[in-house]
């Protein structure tokens, strides 16, 4: 086996994508791979299923609305992330000073003061704590008695904003849309350990490595959104520990790689259906490992679109989309699919269709 297809194997049974590897519920699900992208709820809600073994929709809305153990809001890269509860604080407060720094262009640019935003989180923080939870537009009437605009991004960007300064998170659905809560109500109390941001750092590595693994620095540093200083730091701060190892020029947790098994031609590939925008092809700094360079304007097509992608044993080998009528889900494959590869395909389309049809 070459050296970027083993890379490749160990890093999608990390993510629960390989090797049969699947979690029982959705908080194992999110609490092994750490963060589940979410600027979709759909495709978050299909990047737990993939990883999950017979996760239903129903049982990924009790993890987050009864349970309350996994929580959706902005992590890392300041984009839309589900995490577990109980990790919500610490992630937050080691990631939210830069996100905010990194937004204050844009909050000029839409007129939004360091008053301003003050103002709109005591408003925000004083209607949920009558009247939560509130959808964005129920947020957004209120925010309109401070001068703000109803329409454009100030009221999206305030609501983010009292997000990133830890006054509401993501709560339940209503009637399919999104409620804000006040964290403090909705979330267990912070985690386990001490903050200090280089406990925070080190652990955050881990927990990248962990779900990532074999990775370099610069993957950490473009899934989480740091400064590549940061993530050198972290780094040296594992090796000093000893909790890390090299692995063919990357870095791995240390006792955790084992080598893959060797395929041969008899084997089943375990094939997955991946959602839209989905961990395992934004969590590295380049893409080559799991989709051929000839592939990946159909993955990537443009305009930031990362689209649903099919993989077999870790390597994308179509595209998929939501269809209509007698066809429910379309695959596109890259070129001809063997009859087992077209197998687990079709096993993986027919758990898809059942999930959507239960959302």
């Amino acid at each position: 086996m070459r050296a970027h297809e083993r890379v490749r194997r160990l890093r999608a049974e990390a993510q629960a994508l390989a090797g049969g590897a699947r979690e029982a519920s959705a908080e194992a699900v999110v609490r092994r791979v750490f963060a589940i992208q979410a600027q979709d709820a759909t495709a978050a809600d299909l990047g737990i299923r993939v990883r999950g073994r017979d996760v239903t929709a129903r049982a990924i809305r009790r993890a987050y609305e009864e349970d309350r153990s996994i929580v959706r809001g902005w992590y890392m890269r300041g984009t839309l992330h589900t995490v577990p509860s109980d990790e919500a604080h610490w992630v937050l407060r080691l990631l939210a000073p830069r996100i905010l720094a990194a937004t204050g262009r844009r909050y000029g640019q839409l007129g939004l003061d360091d008053d301003l935003r003050e103002r709109a989180d005591d408003v925000i923080r004083h209607v949920l704590a009558g009247h939560g939870p509130l959808t964005r537009a129920e947020l957004t009437e209120h925010l309109t008695t401070l001068g703000v605009p109803p329409h454009g991004q100030a009221p999206f960007h305030l609501i983010r904003h009292a997000a990133l300064t830890g006054i509401l998170c993501h709560g339940p659905r209503r009637s399919g849309e999104a409620t804000y809560v006040l964290i403090d109500d909705w979330l267990p109390r912070p985690g386990r350990f001490r903050w200090e941001e280089d406990t925070a750092l080190v652990e955050l590595a881990r927990r990248y490595l962990a779900a990532h693994a074999p990775a370099g620095v610069e993957d950490f540093a473009t899934w989480s959104g740091l400064p590549v200083s940061w993530a050198r730091r972290a780094w040296k701060l594992l090796a000093e520990s000893g909790a890390v190892t090299e692995y063919g020029g990357l870095t791995t947790l240390a006792g955790r790689t084992q080598e893959p098994p060797p395929q041969d031609a008899s084997d089943t590939p375990d094939v997955r259906l991946l959602p839209a925008y989905d961990n395992y092809l934004v969590g590295y700094r380049t893409r080559e490992i799991s989709v051929p360079a000839d592939r990946r304007s159909q993955v990537w097509p443009g305009g930031g679109t990362i689209r649903p992608t099919v993989i077999a044993e870790g390597l994308a080998i179509a595209t998929w989309a939501r269809g209509s009528g007698p066809a429910p889900v379309r695959v596109d494959a890259f070129e001809d699919v063997p009859p087992h590869i077209q197998q687990g395909i079709d096993r993986e389309t027919g758990a898809v269709v059942r999930f959507l049809r239960a959302t």
